[in-house]
């Protein structure tokens, strides 16, 4: 696929049963499509069209720079034009977890899908850096955090104000299922109820006791694939349940 990001996306596209719908799988920063093959046969299974793919400047897609969902929105927003091309008709949703689910809500116009599945997206950047320089150094460490985001204009061109996922999910109106780790650290507990509550009907919010930032349907699979099918079937079947 090509991105307007610049970069040509490389991925695997897997159709499904007409009429089950169409998902778009979105990796997390510094992973790639390999981190959400077991989501993507999970889903086959069920019938539904796959596609996964690498973020630009992951795994084996071109890209000079990870851009945090500046860049990687345009390649979330190429994957749809992909599917509306191949699965004519379908109804389609996206899973992202923590970078890609960041990107799916950054994208501008907002993405033409029935439906998102948002795993532990950031609110905010500035909230994100902070709360990785707390980790390291404690919570004085938020007070280094201008370190790094003044960085981003300079290097890559724009600063860290473009990256408020919480600033879009007002206006995206397709269903939405965010999905937080209660003892997440990096993308608080605090943080993702923040998102949810600034996010337009219709919308839903499953907290795991006891994640942190991991992959949720790995730590509790048995859940996280009973929730994900009940979603995915009310919103992309045709015709509905």
């Amino acid at each position: 696929m090509q991105s307007q990001s610049g970069s040509t996306l490389r991925g695997w596209w897997r159709p499904g049963q007409g009429g089950k719908g169409a998902v778009i799988l979105l990796h997390g920063v510094r992973s790639s499509r390999l981190g959400m093959l077991e989501r993507a046969k999970f889903l086959s299974r069920e019938g539904f069209g796959v596609l996964l793919f690498d973020f630009q400047a992951h795994g084996e897609s071109s890209g000079a720079h990870i851009t945090l969902g500046k860049l990687e929105s345009q390649d979330a927003t190429a994957a749809v034009a992909f599917i509306r091309e191949h699965a004519p008709g379908e109804k389609l949703g996206v899973i992202g977890t923590s970078l890609g689910a960041a990107s799916a809500l950054l994208a501008e116009p907002a993405l033409p899908v029935d439906a998102m599945v948002l795993e532990t997206s950031y609110p905010s950047l500035q909230q994100a850096v902070e709360n990785r320089f707390a980790i390291r150094f404690g919570q004085p460490g938020k007070w280094l955090a201008p370190l790094l985001t003044c960085q981003l204009r300079p290097r890559l061109g724009f600063g860290v104000d473009a990256l408020r996922p919480i600033d879009r999910v007002p206006s995206l109106k397709m269903p939405k299922l965010f999905i937080a780790g209660a003892d997440d650290q990096h993308t608080t507990a605090s943080e993702s109820k923040e998102l949810f509550v600034a996010a337009a009907e219709p919308k839903e919010f499953w907290l795991v006791e006891g994640a942190a930032h991991v992959d949720m349907r790995a730590f509790n699979r048995e859940e996280y694939e009973k929730r994900l099918l009940a979603f995915l079937i009310l919103h992309l079947k045709s015709g509905g349940q």
